[in-house]
């Protein structure tokens, strides 16, 4: 296999020293050695998570607007439900294709094109008369949903230093539910037709700022040209920053990436990638299947369910906590590491599903009954809090991380798919094991993220402080 050897030895020579020296000034960011600036790394990442404020308002639209679009346009709860759900279906799409657009034309090309899909979406539903226009425009904002899930944190990664990427790419995380939470806010105090304007600003904030930010220097690399590639990079880390090392391993692995023909689905399941394969799907899955979407969903009928006779207090408390935990996470990312806070995370997401089948489970053969509602609560939030400082950005992260550039169209829409797919069974599946056994259903939760800390202390490498090259070659050789 000569060309899986240059490959290997190309990038093993890479790692020899940093890709971003002390002198460069990002391994020591802030020191007087240091000749570069972050504040391009910085402008480029606050206008890429304008898509995921518009993602997280995408999210947060439905809970509030229910009655009202329902009492306008007339709409029955089972229309109402295809209104929601369709927002899955049209995010698998988008995840589908958004790997093959964001290698075609570009990572801010693919930005825009989820932009424009969002900012449609809204426009149709704004104006909607009937179900069939509310379809078309969820459809559309679903469908730049699905891109923006993949090219976001991408983007963020590929453009960050080393010792920050973990915590730049979390802030994608932290804005999707910045954005949701704000959709829930707003959507008290307007209507839904005003809600959906409100929905469009993220993603014209996102074309104005794309004018002003490089594309990304991996991607130019490797579709770019070199005057092109090394001009985006020096962008990036500041016009008095020495880049010849950087730009010369990263030209160095692309050059060699190029030699190989282009990946095919099947390409993915060689003996090279199969385990940056088994890492980003895995946690996917254990990401989707623990419950997350469906106790998010359905966590008013859940506090019902266990005997509340309001669910406000529980729902103020959950969109209270998720924020500043999701903040903490952001900023643990590059100091504890990837895999202590996944642990960590997976950890208490268990704790906070047994508690709450814990609670069920009283309840149902009617003993503790003093402790249900008690156990209830403090378990959804123990579960919120554990996924927002870990399960929910890291996965993303990792899976910016790990595939090397030749692959990442490809392998980033199958997990992006994967993630929506797992979401949709469970949202879809959620009310049935209810019906079941609801102290069953939260202790099926808790199996899956029992078995999540197994799966990340097997499986999952820790990427803190490594170039995307490092990382790429430590797994896929």
């Amino acid at each position: 296999m000569p060309i899986r050897e240059d490959i290997e030895s190309s990038i093993g020579r890479g790692k020899k020293e940093p890709l971003i020296s002390k002198d460069d000034g990002f391994a020591a960011a802030g020191t007087a050695r240091s000749n570069g600036s972050i504040g391009m790394v910085l402008l480029s990442t606050a206008v890429a998570v304008c898509g995921s404020i518009a993602f997280g308002s995408c999210i947060g639209y439905s809970a509030p607007t229910q009655a009202g679009i329902m009492e306008d346009i007339g709409l029955s709860p089972s229309q109402y439900a295809i209104f929601g759900s369709i927002l899955s279906v049209s995010a698998m799409i988008g995840a589908i294709t958004s790997g093959r657009i964001a290698d075609y034309v570009g990572r801010k090309g693919a930005m825009r094109t989820s932009a424009g899909a969002s900012i449609i979406g809204w426009i149709v539903i704004y104006f909607a008369k009937d179900a069939l226009m509310l379809y078309v425009g969820r459809f559309s904002t679903g469908y730049g949903m699905g891109v923006f899930s993949y090219v976001v944190p991408v983007f963020i990664a590929e453009i960050a230093p080393k010792n920050l990427r973990g915590g730049l790419t979390t802030l994608n995380q932290l804005l999707i539910v910045s954005g949701s939470s704000a959709g829930f806010i707003f959507g008290t105090f307007v209507t839904w037709r005003s809600l959906a304007l409100i929905g469009i600003l993220p993603s014209l904030v996102l074309l104005a700022g794309l004018l002003f930010i490089p594309e990304s220097p991996r991607w130019l690399a490797k579709f770019g040209s070199p005057t092109e590639f090394k001009a985006a990079l020096q962008n990036l880390r500041g016009k008095d920053a020495n880049i010849a090392e950087e730009a010369a391993a990263i030209d160095e692995v692309i050059k060699t990436m190029q030699s190989l023909p282009r990946a095919r689905l099947q390409d993915l399941f060689q003996s090279r990638y199969i385990r940056s394969i088994i890492v980003g799907v895995g946690l996917m899955v254990c990401q989707q299947f623990g419950g997350v979407n469906a106790i998010c969903f359905y966590a008013s009928e859940t506090f019902v369910s266990a005997g509340f006779s309001s669910s406000s207090m529980g729902n103020i408390l959950m969109g209270s906590i998720q924020v500043p935990i999701t903040g903490l996470g952001a900023y643990l990312m590059d100091k504890t590491g990837r895999r202590p806070l996944l642990m960590a995370s997976a950890s208490g997401t268990f704790l906070g599903t047994f508690l709450t089948g814990l609670s069920f489970y009283f309840r149902g053969q009617g003993i503790h009954m003093e402790w249900v509602p008690a156990l209830a609560l403090s378990g959804i939030l123990v579960y919120m809090g554990a996924f927002s400082i870990g399960m929910g950005a890291i996965p993303w992260v990792i899976m910016s991380e790990i595939f090397p550039i030749n692959i990442k169209g490809l392998a980033g829409s199958l997990v992006t798919l994967v993630s929506w797919f797992g979401s949709w069974i469970m949202t879809y599946a959620f009310s049935f094991l209810m019906s079941w056994s609801a102290s069953g259903t939260f202790f099926l939760f808790a199996g899956v993220c029992a078995g999540t800390v197994v799966f990340v202390a097997r499986f999952v490498p820790e990427t803190k402080n490594r170039t995307l090259e490092e990382i790429q070659a430590s797994m896929n050789s």
